[in-house]
């Protein structure tokens, strides 16, 4: 067990029952602020984003984004306490307003770079890299699972969340499923696994002054507030990406706003024709931020013909604005 620092001057952290979780390509600048037509305060994260590429690698590109993004928190990968500490310090600069450590991923290209699920088994060593994140103005936090291969038992999970808290970490998000890392990929460990509530709900139980969230299988709004009658917070992953219009009420049912009016997508569509225009004058093409449009409109006559005309025309190269105003149009004609 690592020496226990003072944390009675650690950074603030902010109670977010609600969240959507860090998704390799998906969850890149453009489809959060096209969450922020959905919800203001939902609790947003990057995809993951490594140390070493920040050391090595263009900052800008990988750290930048608008600030309608707020609350955003930065998720990264390493092992290398002093390249997870410049991590740190890069993201506090950037302004970030949380700093989020990857101990779920399993795949077997993050499993080769000895970061991700891999690094539950060992927590002294996540300690180290906790301790050395916890020294800027941010809140560190780490998402993990239940445990890896054959860790069975509930008291390593205990154990493990035990020792990365005494190293400063303040926020548990905890996908309910072990992770396999040989024999199952990165989809069949979000589905094959079984959930666990159970050990999130005691973990809760048992260490009440922490603050956890939880993470898989949820993908609706019920299933969030069912979570909340177990610990601190509901985090979505796929349901979030895939249908993002189902969780318009979210500042409504979690942070107690005014109900809204029915979110359509032609307004979400036309409040980010500026964000396109503006990525596009960067240099950006229009089909980065199309993309994530697609799943706005589902399940009604029409649909279907709808996101097949947005797709092609915003991946013709040199895809002009026009392909939105007049997404948008058509969606209005239909009273969508």
């Amino acid at each position: 067990m690592p020496a226990i620092p003072d944390h009675r001057h650690a950074p603030t952290l902010s109670p977010h029952p609600f969240s959507v979780a860090p998704m390799l390509d998906c969850t890149d600048r453009h489809f959060r602020v096209l969450m922020r037509q959905v919800s203001s305060e939902a609790l947003l994260y990057t995809e993951m984003v490594v140390a070493q590429a920040l050391h090595y690698g263009h900052r800008q590109r990988l750290l930048d984004y608008d600030p309608v993004e707020h609350p955003l928190a930065l998720q990264v990968g390493g092992d290398d306490p002093l390249l997870l500490a410049e991590a740190a310090r890069m993201a506090e600069v950037w302004g970030y307003d949380e700093l989020n450590l990857n101990l779920g991923c399993p795949s077997e290209r993050v499993q080769a770079g000895r970061f991700g699920a891999c690094l539950m088994a060992e927590p002294d060593h996540v300690a180290r890299c906790i301790e050395a994140m916890a020294t800027t103005s941010l809140p560190v936090t780490v998402k993990h699972r239940l445990g890896i291969d054959h860790q069975e038992s509930y008291d390593h999970l205990l154990a493990f969340v035990d020792t990365t808290a005494a190293a400063g970490a303040q926020r548990f998000i905890v996908h309910a499923r072990k992770a396999w890392l040989q024999g199952l990929n990165p989809k069949q460990n979000r589905t094959i696994p079984p959930l666990r509530y159970d050990w999130v709900a005691r973990l809760k139980q048992e260490r009440p002054h922490l603050c956890i969230v939880l993470n898989g299988g949820l993908t609706t709004m019920a299933d969030c507030r069912q979570a909340l009658t177990l610990c601190d917070g509901a985090m979505v992953g796929r349901a979030a990406y895939d249908h993002p219009l189902c969780w318009a009420d979210v500042d409504a049912v979690f942070y107690g706003h005014a109900p809204r009016h029915p979110l359509r997508p032609s307004a979400v569509v036309e409040a980010m024709i500026p964000y396109a225009q503006a990525h596009m004058a960067r240099g950006g093409r229009l089909w980065d931020v199309a993309r994530h449009l697609l799943q706005l409109v589902q399940g009604v006559p029409g649909a279907r013909a709808w996101r097949r005309r947005l797709g092609e025309g915003a991946m013709v190269r040199g895809a002009g604005l026009q392909v939105l105003q007049q997404a948008a149009e058509a969606l209005m004609e239909h009273g969508w």
